[in-house]
């Protein structure tokens, strides 16, 4: 084959670098933030790519901030140390022991693990809690709960089980304008002084909003939203998710999810999305191309 004889797979490549231009230009300068689940934490190659994915948002002008979560993982340590815990609503009782072993695990182990993927990729990251440089202030979650059979409302107590009541963004501001990515473990300090365990969708969110981010994206172990025959919803308002959650068509899990997401573009996010963290480059196919992936979430 001659130099001026381009093969196949090189044609394609420029011709996906043709469309991705556009919406280079369009997000350069923007800030995404990202919040990796614990599932799909789980598989090395998916890591990879993930950290490839998020060091070549930075290279092309974005500013992206990964939260990560780190349920599966904080379960296996306490259960590899004896520690029994229960769920109410979805979320972990946390006691004094159980929040201890949980900020270990998120601010240590799983936290300098995805700074070291993005290193591994040619980034720079930075890895941080919310209660570095005062940067997320918790508040205690309080549920309730209703006995079916009596019919009677009790108040839970969910110990150091906290949600951001407040978030300074100066930190992150920082690392983004110094040419690096935050990597934030889900941990603030409430104005009591205790440490509280947040859940990782919520303080994305949080910090989404806080930063007016011109995407949130939450990366799960589903493809989205999806419609009772199967299909994936690929557009939704908070009106129509409003209607599939009275319909039954959202049930489970992808409620809170889609919570988080209502929440943070009415608090000023430009769009949320919902996406499969386990498809290879599904933040880029979604990003870079016409037809996207997942499930967009705007006002």
């Amino acid at each position: 084959m001659s130099r001026h004889e381009p093969d196949q797979s090189a044609l394609a490549k420029a011709e996906v670098l043709t469309e991705a231009l556009p919406y280079m230009q369009r997000y350069a300068g923007a800030t995404f933030v990202i919040k990796y689940g614990g599932h799909a934490m789980g598989d090395p190659a998916a890591a990879r790519d993930f950290a490839d994915d998020v060091v070549l948002m930075k290279a092309v002008g974005i500013n992206p901030i990964v939260v990560h979560g780190g349920g599966p993982q904080i379960g296996a340590m306490l259960k590899k140390l004896g520690v029994e815990s229960s769920f109410v609503d979805g979320l972990r009782v946390t006691d004094a022991e159980t929040a201890k072993v949980a900020e270990m695990v998120l601010s240590g182990a799983i936290n300098k693990e995805l700074v070291a993927w993005i290193a591994a990729a040619g980034g720079k990251a930075v890895g941080i809690s919310g209660k570095d440089g005062g940067f997320v202030t918790a508040e205690k979650v309080k549920r309730t709960t209703r006995d079916p059979e009596s019919n009677i409302e009790r108040v839970v107590d969910l110990g150091f089980v906290g949600e951001p009541k407040a978030v300074d963004r100066t930190i992150l501001d920082t690392i983004s304008a110094a040419g690096m990515i935050p990597v934030v473990a889900p941990i603030g300090v409430g104005t009591d002084g205790h440490t509280y365990n947040i859940n990782a969708d919520t303080m994305a969110g949080a910090i989404a909003a806080a930063l007016r981010a011109d995407r949130l994206f939450l990366l799960t172990d589903v493809s989205g939203v999806l419609a009772k025959d199967g299909s994936l919803l690929t557009d939704l308002d908070p009106a129509k998710i409003v209607a599939l959650r009275a319909d039954g068509t959202v049930t489970g899990g992808m409620i809170p999810k889609l919570e988080t997401c209502v929440t943070a573009v009415e608090g000023g996010v430009d769009a949320a999305v919902i996406l499969d963290g386990r498809v290879p480059h599904a933040m880029l196919v979604e990003i870079f191309t016409r037809s996207g992936a997942g499930t967009l979430v705007h006002k």
